[in-house]
């Protein structure tokens, strides 16, 4: 690790670097990269959801049956073995994070799952976490990780959670205009919203600690991070640490396909497009064969959506909401789980390929991890990069 002049991250008394790896399913982070990420002093994180993809006898097992009950418990399986590899592959450095949306149906069963199986954190977005203390409350090491975009929404999880006599261990802000997948506003106009801007939250959330009479909570920024100078800017500005996730997604560590990373580290900004998703929530991806189709189509599917618990071809159920589903013709009408499945296996006409809006730190190079930590914190990029 090369020399840098940033302040450490601390959670839960644990001394980190100031870098976190964002949480990308499906199978996007397993334990190849979260364990890379950490094993270099900083937070790898574990996307939860339907880790069955990387662990063919799992899959084998999956083929035979529709029930759900047995496929959920194959996807927690996929999930402990991930943490587990994951941790083996950190050897006690830095942190291993799982995270966890709130709109994943049994995402109660994930968090208990991942907290028996020795996650040091569990970060929660894609919903208000109100209840995740209550869901941790066995394992009180474990860090606690809301997502949140704005200081409306830090503040009504502070003041839920105080109730409870808990607090916090960090905070992700996440700027919704910038992030890849799943982005924290209302609607797509709405990502665009000056009340996200990392600068504005940062101040505001430090004056409601103030305000609140609460010590400082570490707080992290995620979305549109590329550059050193960017590190510097936002850690200056009152973050304690910045998160990415299509940068080390594409590096060698990390575990979906090559024809993945080759997607997301080719693909120009003017390649990136903004949508509503199947949960509910806007969404941002690469315009791949497949969703170019499917926009074009959008208007027609969304006219013809219908509530149909058939339509749930893998009966996962996997979204507590699901707009192809449940017939809601506001949101998207597809199932996100094949499609982000075929994605990590790099099915490049079929797959939904999630991306942040940004350039990437190395371009369209794919290298390892310990370079990319390295760039981000001191500025210097490795040597061979293409011009």
């Amino acid at each position: 690790m090369l020399a840098h002049h940033f302040k450490p991250l601390i959670i839960k008394g644990k001394t980190l670097l100031p870098i976190v790896q964002g949480g990308m399913g499906v199978g996007v982070s397993a334990h190849r990269l979260a364990g890379a990420v950490a094993s270099e002093g900083a937070v790898g994180t574990i996307a939860s959801v339907d880790l069955r993809h990387h662990h063919p006898d799992l899959l084998a097992q999956s083929e035979a049956t529709k029930d759900q009950a047995t496929l959920d418990a194959l996807n927690l399986t996929a999930l402990d073995r991930e943490i587990r590899m994951a941790k083996d592959c950190a050897q006690g450095r830095g942190m291993i994070a799982v995270n966890v949306m709130k709109a994943v149906d049994i995402h109660a069963r994930y968090v208990r799952q991942a907290c028996e199986s020795g996650a040091d954190a569990i970060v929660m977005g894609a919903g208000l976490p109100l209840d995740l203390p209550e869901m941790t409350a066995d394992f009180p090491h474990v860090a606690l990780i809301p997502i949140l975009s704005d200081s409306r929404g830090i503040n009504v999880v502070l003041k839920r959670w105080m109730k409870k006599g808990k607090l916090p261990d960090a905070i992700v802000i996440e700027h919704p205009a910038h992030a890849g997948g799943h982005l924290g506003a209302a609607t797509i106009e709405g990502v665009h919203d000056e009340k996200f801007e990392f600068e504005r939250v940062l101040a505001e959330t430090h004056e409601l600690f103030a305000k609140l009479d609460i010590a400082p909570i570490p707080l992290i920024v995620a979305g549109g991070i590329n550059s050193h100078a960017k590190v510097a800017h936002l850690l200056g500005c009152g973050a304690n640490a910045v998160q990415l996730g299509t940068a080390f997604a594409v590096t060698e560590e990390g575990d979906a396909h090559i024809n993945f990373k080759n997607v997301l580290a080719g693909a120009q900004k003017t390649d990136v497009v903004e949508f509503m998703s199947v949960a509910g929530l806007p969404a941002r991806a690469v315009k791949t064969p497949w969703l170019a189709k499917y926009l074009k189509m959008e208007a027609k599917a969304q006219a013809n959506a219908k509530a149909d618990p058939r339509r749930c071809t893998q009966a996962l159920n996997c979204l507590s909401v699901c707009g192809f589903r449940d017939g809601l013709a506001k949101i998207g009408q597809f199932c996100i789980d094949l499609k982000l499945a075929a994605a990590v296996r790099g099915e490049v006409n079929q797959g939904l390929f999630f991306r942040g809006s940004e350039n990437l730190p190395f371009g369209s190079a794919i290298r390892p991890v310990k370079e990319l930590v390295d760039y981000l914190l001191t500025g210097q990029k490795p040597a061979g990069l293409p011009a």
